[in-house]
């Protein structure tokens, strides 16, 4: 008889605690992005036979339910807590690193030498064809391997890099590796985020000034202006638990007019938008976020023209690059959907047009395309 009103008391309290998450989630609604993780959240599917039949109608409804959970947010904060008392060197993909750095995780078995020849041989195409030079920056776990866990396992982005150096030639190569490892003692990556900060874009920018022969404006990093002091970037949405905050710094830019189109629509006349700084995507602040295309016409000198094609690292980069070129064309083949090739002929000027590859070395590996 106890048996029989426990298993009664058991399914009672089971099914009071889902009537009560059911009518939870519906006054709370379905919820459309999350601010924490900076991304889109599953809506519920619509239901029909054919999608019943093929599963494919259970795994969105698992995945919306997920996503849609009452309190998801807190939930994944205090399962994030527990498994650092249990001592996790990883959370969701990224390392607990010395020094509160959360360091995007890579691993080895996951970038093949076929996917690096592939995409190698992709970019040789592009470079004989419009004399490009390449940026491929390293990511945070091939630089501050002192800061990550121990036995931490990382791909080892020097192949891809040597593999790039020996296709292309040291001409059309800037060596962005050793530019950061002779600074890796400084705040060159985001604690909180995958990007590089501005500092390191600017040791970059050094590397590129002095592998295209352009001369090199120098900056005082004494005179930076902080922007922000509370960002938290793309590795704390993964790891929702304050270890810190970044701050997001800017060079001193030299005063000019500057006149910027996004996607061939929207209009503006600076590189920097601060309504980002009061979201969790403050890292938008950088031209406006991503965008398929964007055109920069400047007042810095009368002639040249730039044609950039990159993943989000050149972001905080371009400001850089801007007194350099009477006119930039920053372009994400994440975001567009045309013929590069195409859009490249379109835009070149009958002086010529230099031609920058700019991702970091794992994006290149996963988005690059020609």
């Amino acid at each position: 008889m106890d048996e029989k009103k426990n298993a009664v008391f058991t399914i009672s309290l089971l099914a009071t605690i889902l009537l009560l998450f059911t009518i939870a989630d519906l006054v709370d609604g379905e919820r459309i992005y999350s601010e924490m993780e900076n991304r889109m959240l599953a809506r519920k599917p619509k239901f029909s036979k054919e999608s019943l039949l093929s599963g494919e109608y259970s795994e969105d409804y698992e995945e919306y339910v997920s996503d849609q959970f009452v309190s998801r947010d807190k939930w994944v904060e205090i399962k994030t807590r527990l498994d650092i008392l249990l001592q996790k060197k990883d959370i969701n993909g990224v390392y607990l690193g010395a020094d509160n750095y959360l360091i995007e995780q890579h691993l080895p078995e996951d970038y093949t030498e076929q996917m690096e020849q592939d995409k190698v041989a992709m970019l040789k195409k592009l470079v004989d064809e419009w004399d490009a030079q390449v940026m491929l920056v390293p990511t945070a776990d091939n630089i501050l391997t002192d800061k990550l866990p121990a036995y931490a396992d990382y791909y080892d982005e020097t192949r891809l890099l040597e593999l790039v150096r020996a296709s292309v030639g040291t001409d059309h190569y800037v060596d962005v590796y050793h530019a950061l490892e002779d600074h890796r003692e400084e705040e060159i990556y985001y604690r909180t985020d995958h990007h590089w900060t501005t500092l390191g874009a600017y040791y970059g920018y050094l590397a590129w000034t002095e592998t295209t022969g352009q001369r090199a404006r120098l900056y005082n990093m004494e005179n930076m202006t902080t922007v922000s002091d509370d960002f938290q970037g793309t590795l704390h949405s993964r790891v929702p638990v304050v270890r810190t905050t970044d701050p997001i710094q800017v060079l001193p830019m030299v005063s000019s007019e500057l006149h910027v189109t996004y996607d061939q629509q929207t209009t503006a006349d600076t590189l920097f938008e601060e309504k980002y700084l009061s979201t969790k995507n403050q890292y938008g602040y950088f031209l406006d976020d991503n965008h398929a295309i964007v055109e920069i016409q400047t007042r810095y000198v009368t002639g040249g023209t730039l044609f950039v094609i990159k993943d989000s690292y050149a972001n905080c980069l371009i400001p850089l690059l801007v007194p350099h070129y009477g006119k930039i064309y920053v372009v994400d083949p994440r975001y567009y959907n045309g013929s590069l090739s195409a859009l490249m002929e379109s835009v070149e000027s009958e002086k010529g047009m230099d031609v920058l590859v700019l991702y970091n070395c794992v994006h290149f590996l996963e988005e690059f395309r020609y």
